[in-house]
C-alpha cells in the first residue's frame, strides 16, 4: 500500500456516525493491522473527536495550526492504543478549505493512513476535508432522508474530483422498513463496501471513551470495522470467531458489501 494515504469520512448530517466510524478504524488499523495512524479532527464548528476519546481540553489543536500558532507536529497527540490524535477546537474565523490539505501533506511520510473526521455541514469545512484527502468514504443510515443527503454529499466530492471509495450504511437493525444495501448503492450511484449493525455496546463503549472495537472486539460490528479496515488498505481480514468460521464454510458471504470489499481492495494492491 502506498504510504500517507489521506482518507476523509464524509456525510451531509450529523449524528450517522462519522466520528465513532473514525475512531474505530483508527483503533482497528493501528491494533490488528500494525499501521501508523493518525486520525484528525476536521469538524471545527462541532469538535468531538477528542471527547470520544477521552481527550478533555487539550492544550494545542489543529485550529491552532490552521492559525499558524504552532507546527502542526506540536497539536498531535499518542493514544495509549497506539494511533496518533489530532483534535481540533472551535474555529471562529472562515476557513480557507485548501489550508488543511496543505498543513495534512506534509504529515504523510511519517504516517500509513490519515483519516478525516469531517463537518457534516456543507460549508468550507467539509470542502476543506474532500480537497485534502486521496479518497473519501461516504456515511449514512439506512433511511430516505439521510440517503438524500449521502446523494448530495456523493456528487460534491464527483465535482471536486476526489475519488469516493465506497459508502458505509451505519446503524442498521434489519428491519423491513430500512432501505436496503442495493436499494442505498444504487441510488447514490457508489458501491456500499461496508454495513455496520446497530448495537447498544457501541453507546457503552462510548460512555468509557474507548473504541466500541476494543470494547467489545467479538461483537459483530467490531467484525465489521475490521473487514472495512482491510479493504481500505487493500488486505483481507479473516474473522476466526468457531461459529463464524463454520457458518462461512457453509456459506461464504457473497453479500454486495463483501463482494464491493473485495473489488476495492484488490484494486488497492494494484496501484
Amino acid at each position: 500500500m502506498e504510504k500517507g494515504k489521506i482518507i476523509g469520512i464524509i456525510s451531509i448530517k450529523g449524528g450517522v456516525g462519522k466520528t465513532t466510524t473514525v475512531s474505530n478504524l483508527g483503533a482497528v488499523l493501528a491494533n490488528d493491522f500494525g499501521k501508523k495512524v493518525l486520525i484528525v479532527d476536521a469538524n471545527f464548528s462541532a469538535p468531538n473527536l477528542a471527547l470520544h476519546l477521552g481527550f478533555i481540553d487539550p492544550e494545542t489543536t489543529l485550529s491552532d495550526v490552521l492559525l499558524d500558532k504552532v507546527d502542526i507536529k506540536k497539536a498531535i497527540y499518542e493514544h495509549e492504543l497506539g494511533f496518533h490524535l489530532l483534535p481540533t477546537a472551535l474555529l471562529h474565523r472562515k476557513l480557507n478549505p485548501f489550508k488543511l490539505r496543505n498543513k495534512i501533506n506534509k504529515l504523510k511520510e511519517h504516517y500509513d493512513v490519515i483519516l478525516l473526521d469531517s463537518s457534516p455541514t456543507l460549508n468550507e469545512e467539509m470542502l476543506s476535508t474532500i480537497i485534502a484527502s486521496d479518497s473519501l468514504l461516504v456515511l449514512t443510515s439506512p433511511d430516505l432522508p439521510t440517503l438524500s443527503c449521502t446523494m448530495h454529499a456523493v456528487k460534491v466530492a464527483k465535482r471536486k474530483k476526489t475519488p469516493i471509495s465506497g459508502i458505509i450504511i451505519n446503524k442498521v437493525r434489519n428491519k423491513q422498513f430500512e432501505l436496503t444495501t442495493e436499494e442505498v448503492q444504487e441510488s447514490a450511484g457508489v458501491p456500499v463496501i461496508a454495513v455496520l449493525p446497530d448495537d447498544v455496546k457501541i453507546l457503552e463503549a462510548l460512555a468509557h471513551s474507548t473504541p466500541a472495537s476494543v470494547f467489545s472486539p467479538r461483537k459483530n460490528f467490531a467484525v465489521e470495522y475490521k473487514k472495512l479496515a482491510a479493504s481500505i488498505i487493500g488486505e483481507e481480514y479473516k474473522d476466526e470467531r468457531i461459529l463464524q468460521k463454520m457458518l462461512d464454510f457453509l456459506a461464504p458471504d457473497i453479500s454486495a458489501a463483501a463482494v464491493n470489499r473485495s473489488t476495492l481492495a484488490e484494486s488497492i494492491k494494484k496501484r
